[in-house]
């Protein structure tokens, strides 16, 4: 936490409202998410007991399973689920194979390489909103169970199933990669922007963190925090339940279905399946609402300028995954070789350093936080040569000076290059920092480079000039060069040698809590 998030929090506990730690909204929101809210039966790894979907407030679809320890009832439950998510998918999905690339050669041991898949990326790709991570990572594992499971012999499920799980294995895995959108919990998204006067543990409840942020009329934060904690009131968002609520009436409902069941009475099973329906209905609805009026505050701030780039990377992610169901492709391995665990590794380092820049850049709370650490600072540009030529060496170069006049301490050392949020691709050569009087205020001298052309005094609007206000940093997205890693078939033996071809078997399917 930094230092003026600390300071957003306690504004927040002063004034009993959240406060706005973000100017822009750095994550893409789509113009239709389908929303995803599942619950799962407690003591159960992967026991789905309901969901509610769709993809518009007033459009909730519920589908239930009234008995989650059977497993053939699982997997009747994936699959209307799949009726409803591939169907959402479909729509984004362009009837012109032009996009996709069949010949590019991906590794179906190596989830990031399907990445690379596509000619273009298509246009738009579907978002999934979900309350929280954990039930991101309840639908990851739903679809880890999902995506080996055959459609004939022993156990077969609808064709759908295995697909829906493979969709979901990948929503899931792009959830980890920073800056991604594909699959947002709603949670995660709302505390990024807000800062409530509660804990980052007590922000995990979808209730009480939208009651910081809009508290009903004539109620404080603290107050419509503190009426979120009631159960009865506000039921979790999931994938958990109440013990409470499955003590008292869940349990019930479900024994009375196994009764009618034993009993053979069709009308008897019919009330009591709509009893199920009604009681889990009652649970989900206070969070579909919520989940749409996250959303809608969302919406309702300007999307930051970089979050494009990445929701780019998500729409080549959907594309090449696409391309990598029509051509046949296997389904993602139990685990990453060795190779492949360290490309998905370096590609998570390498987005987030680009996400901690494109923030900063894009948002000028962001860059205050370095601007208080001392790897930032902002200013008034006090002088500026744009005539400024280096003649030394064989031939005179253009390298314009300004002076910046920042109140901001400056503990950044002559020689450093920096960069500007405004003028991108411009580096800036720090070449003297001299204090100005007391309380830390200097006059920082810039050597500019780049962006400017080839004439000889820098065209306008190419670089600051004097009464500008501006902003540098040390923090730079530089081009890096891919790193290089062996071919999986030259896997040294330190991480056990080439790994075998991976063809998916029975065995895949079989997990202890499946």
């Amino acid at each position: 936490m930094t230092l003026l998030t600390s300071l957003a929090r306690v504004e927040a506990a002063a004034v009993g409202r959240a406060q706005r730690i973000r100017t822009v909204r750095h994550v893409h929101l789509g113009s239709r998410p389908l929303v995803v809210i599942p619950l799962q039966l407690a003591g159960e790894a992967c026991a789905p007991l309901a969901a509610m979907v769709g993809d518009h407030p007033d459009k909730p679809q519920l589908l239930t399973v009234y008995e989650p320890r059977d497993r053939a009832r699982r997997f009747e439950f994936a699959a209307d689920l799949a009726e409803v998510i591939l169907g959402h998918l479909d729509g984004y999905i362009p009837a012109d194979p032009a996009h996709l690339d069949p010949a590019d050669p991906a590794d179906p041991a190596d989830p990031g390489s399907r990445e690379g898949v596509t000619a273009d990326a298509f246009p738009d790709a579907p978002q999934l909103l979900v309350p929280n991570p954990s039930a991101a990572r309840f639908l990851q594992l739903l679809g880890r169970s999902a995506r080996f499971r055959r459609t004939d012999g022993e156990y077969p499920v609808r064709p759908t199933v295995p697909v829906l799980g493979r969709w979901l294995t990948h929503y899931g895995e792009r959830a980890e990669m920073p800056g991604s959108a594909l699959m947002l919990p709603m949670t995660t998204a709302l505390a990024e922007h807000w800062a409530t006067g509660q804990s980052d543990l007590e922000d995990a409840n979808l209730a009480a963190l939208l009651g910081w942020i809009d508290p009903p009329p004539g109620q404080t934060g603290q107050q419509a925090a503190r009426a979120a904690e009631d159960p009865l009131l506000s039921p979790p968002a999931g994938p958990v339940t109440d013990p409470t609520f499955d003590n008292e009436v869940l349990q019930g409902r479900m024994q009375a279905i196994r009764d009618a069941v034993l009993s053979g009475d069709a009308a008897a099973l019919h009330r009591a399946q709509a009893a199920m329906d009604a009681v889990i209905r009652d649970q989900l609805r206070p969070t579909w609402a919520l989940m749409w009026h996250g959303y809608a505050l969302l919406a309702a701030l300007p999307e930051a300028a970089h979050a494009e780039r990445r929701w780019k990377d998500d729409r080549r992610s959907f594309t090449a995954q696409v391309a990598w169901l029509r051509e046949g492709g296997a389904p993602q391995a139990r685990r990453d070789s060795a190779v492949a665990a360290a490309k998905r590794l370096a590609r998570f380092e390498r987005e987030q350093q680009r996400l901690a820049v494109e923030r900063a850049y894009d948002d000028r709370l962001v860059m205050a936080e370095y601007r208080l650490t001392g790897e930032a600072f902002a200013g008034t540009v006090v002088e500026a040569d744009p005539a400024r030529l280096d003649t030394e060496g064989k031939r005179a170069k253009l390298r314009p000076w300004i002076t910046v006049q920042t109140s901001d301490e400056v503990i950044i050392e002559r020689g450093a290059v920096l960069a500007s949020p405004d003028y991108p691709g411009q580096d800036a050569k720090v070449i003297d920092v001299a204090p100005v009087g007391a309380g830390g205020a200097a006059r920082v001298t810039l050597e500019l480079s780049g962006g400017m052309g080839r004439a000889k005094v820098a065209p306008a609007g190419t670089m600051p000039v004097v009464g500008d206000q501006v902003t540098y940093t040390t923090l730079k997205d530089e081009f890096q060069p891919l790193a290089k890693f062996p071919d999986r078939e030259q896997t040294p033996w330190t991480h056990g040698g080439p790994p075998l071809e991976y063809v998916p078997t029975d065995d895949d399917a079989q997990e202890p809590w499946s």
